[in-house]
């Protein structure tokens, strides 16, 4: 008898609700700010923004148009900014529960930079054991072809070409790596050099 009377109940309901679908009522203003009204939006309208009304001629929902190029990027730029400020909310706080004070920071900065100094130097002394080694094999390749022009000369044996090439190469190398922990060394002052200053305004240090 129950599933008799629910099932009664959605037999009545449902013409209603279609009805109440056939009557809603599209209103949209165009370019020239005229106002239009119908049950379907022409195709050359759809870029507009509509209100959706029902049968009592209540607006019921909006529906967004076609966005211009304009809108668009407006939007894109609206959404970098928003992102923006999220990702620089996100380093504010975690700035703040990392250091009390600049001492802290500028402590933590000396400790980086440390790092990488030690290890420029270590690279710099191994470079210049490279540069003798290298020296000291194309000394014994000059006496050899093609790096002596005596025509009597010997070929020159391949462990010692082959070493030649492998010592060349560790050179260029290590001597990039040199150039990368100096880089990083000033990216790391420059990063700390921010956070100090984020850091001083975050707590109003040297304001008047």
């Amino acid at each position: 008898m129950r599933k008799q009377i629910l099932t009664t109940a959605l037999l009545f309901l449902l013409p209603l609700a279609v009805n109440a679908d056939e009557q809603r009522v599209y209103r949209w203003i165009d370019a020239e700010g005229q106002v239009h009204y119908g049950d379907s939006i022409p195709v050359e309208y759809a870029e507009y923004p509509k209100d959706v009304l029902n049968e009592h001629g209540v607006t019921v929902d909006n529906l967004e148009g076609k966005k211009t190029a304009e809108q668009l990027e407006q939007d894109r730029i609206e959404n970098e900014r928003r992102v923006a400020q999220e990702l620089q909310q996100r380093a504010d706080q975690a700035l703040l529960a990392t250091y009390l004070t600049v001492e802290e920071i500028l402590m933590h900065r000396d400790r980086r930079v440390e790092l990488f100094q030690a290890q420029s130097r270590v690279t710099e002394l191994y470079l210049s054991n490279l540069a003798r080694r290298l020296e000291t094999l194309r000394e014994e390749a000059a006496n050899h072809k093609p790096y002596n022009e005596d025509p009597d000369a010997p070929m020159i044996p391949q462990k010692l070409a082959d070493q030649l090439q492998h010592t060349k190469e560790t050179i260029d190398r290590h001597q990039r790596n040199l150039k990368k922990f100096q880089s990083d060394e000033q990216q790391i002052i420059a990063r700390f050099a921010g956070d100090i200053s984020r850091f001083k305004i975050l707590k109003g240090i040297g304001r008047e």
